[in-house]
């Protein structure tokens, strides 16, 4: 019963996390393979737009995620 509900719990982790660290990774080698052919090699542009591209996915799927989050939460604390 325990290790149901721990790998329940990290399987919500990883669905909660993995769209957040796709966006991050992908805008990242956007920004540097665009950093690469312009020849423009300032950190600020890189951590600004993942910062903004996860905002915003954020901003889309944070409450869809809190309801998972809070579903999962609920259930753990009713259980017998």
């Amino acid at each position: 019963m325990l290790v149901r509900h721990a790998v329940e719990a990290l399987g919500l982790a990883l669905a909660l996390s993995l769209p957040v660290l796709l966006v991050a990774g992908v805008v990242g080698v956007l920004v540097a393979v665009l950093q690469a052919t312009t020849q423009l090699h300032d950190p600020a542009v890189a951590h600004l737009a993942r910062f903004l591209a996860v905002a915003a996915l954020l901003a889309a799927l944070g409450p869809s995620m809190a309801r998972a989050l809070s579903q999962f939460a609920e259930r753990m604390l009713l259980m017998p």
